[in-house]
């Protein structure tokens, strides 16, 4: 049995530019960190909303090992099928039954077996199931597979990220949270064992508003109409942690965060 596990968690990817980060950066940041298992938030790959084909084709010739997502997942009617067919693709669990996609998966890559769940806060989201439910009745099946479960709660409001958090701490080794694309600096291990961070952050242009063009950005606070955002063009960065594991109990060791 190996004493530890490293799993990187990266967070939303914005457009090209986040896309181009990850070209040039992630293969040596996955070197760098001796990383084991590779997850990413890619719900925003398609020009920062949805993603393509040909985004989850590329994802995982970059090292991707699982491909977690959000509320965008349902941008591009391609990516469906991926959903439909691909147990390394997921969108939020706690969409309504008979959503289309899986919510978790258990992948095995040489001789460790990480699970990934992608669950949906519901404080200024759509009005979907409940997550911590969902969670729940999921958890037990899970743990007889592996003890190492890797949670993406993409989510806006902080005190539900860590209310979840809490809820599930001792029993998966990472909560995650994705979606608001600023980077926290909160990370920690919990009592019962468990990494936490109330937000990854942004794969893209951070020098910009959550990855989006600025002056747009302000354009629509200043005329109050529907615009649509426009990725930023510039300097890219990837964000995310590392988290090192215990893989006979599933605990976190340690949780580090980076920007690159």
């Amino acid at each position: 049995m190996r004493e530890r596990v490293r799993v990187l968690m990266i967070g939303d990817v914005s457009g090209n530019a986040g896309m181009g980060a990850l070209f040039v950066g992630l293969s040596s940041l996955v070197r760098d960190e001796k990383a084991d298992f590779v997850i990413i938030n890619g719900e925003n790959a398609a020009g920062g909303f949805g993603i393509t084909m040909q985004d989850y084709q590329t994802l995982k010739s970059m090292g991707a090992d699982v491909i977690t997502s959000g509320n965008h997942i349902w941008q591009k009617d391609e990516i469906f099928e991926a959903l439909e067919k691909n147990e390394d693709i997921l969108r939020p669990l706690n969409y309504p039954e008979p959503c289309i996609g899986r919510g978790y998966t258990v992948r095995t890559k040489g001789s460790i077996s990480v699970a990934v769940i992608n669950a949906q806060g519901r404080t200024m989201m759509p009005p979907i199931d409940d997550p911590f439910r969902r969670v729940e009745k999921i958890l037990r099946d899970i743990r007889k597979e592996t003890p190492l479960i890797f949670i993406d709660f993409h989510a806006e409001d902080t005190l539900e990220k860590e209310a979840f958090a809490f809820a599930f701490d001792g029993r998966v080794t990472a909560v995650a949270g994705t979606h608001t694309h600023v980077q926290t600096a909160d990370e920690k291990i919990l009592p019962g064992g468990t990494a936490y961070i109330t937000d990854l952050g942004l794969t893209g242009v951070t020098d910009a508003v959550i990855g989006s063009d600025p002056q747009k950005s302000i354009e629509r606070q200043l005329t109050q109409l529907p615009m649509k955002s426009e990725i930023a063009s510039g300097e890219a960065h990837i964000q995310g942690v590392v988290i090192e594991a215990d893989p006979e109990t599933g605990k976190a060791l340690s949780i580090e965060r980076f920007t690159r």
